[in-house]
């Protein structure tokens, strides 16, 4: 192992989201506390999360993942 990180990206579908995490479905094979940047179409969620909650099923995880900080309006805009 180099020690580098590894830069995967997939398009997904963020299922449910709070003012403090997001769930959604993933084929990348991520780990608990993985930190990933998660970002949405319209640029409104531009975030590092870490992994906190992993469920495998059919080659495919549900991911629980939480903001590393403070995102105000992302879901609700004013």
């Amino acid at each position: 192992m180099s020690g580098q990180a590894t830069s995967l990206e997939e398009n997904t579908v963020i299922e449910f989201g709070t003012s403090r995490e997001v769930l959604f479905s993933t084929r990348l094979p991520l780990e608990f506390a993985d930190n990933l940047h998660v970002e949405n179409a319209d640029g409104s969620l531009n975030v590092e999360v870490s992994v906190v909650a992993l469920q495998y099923q059919n080659g495919s995880t549900a991911v629980a993942a939480r903001f590393t900080k403070a995102v105000p309006h992302w879901i609700v805009k004013p």
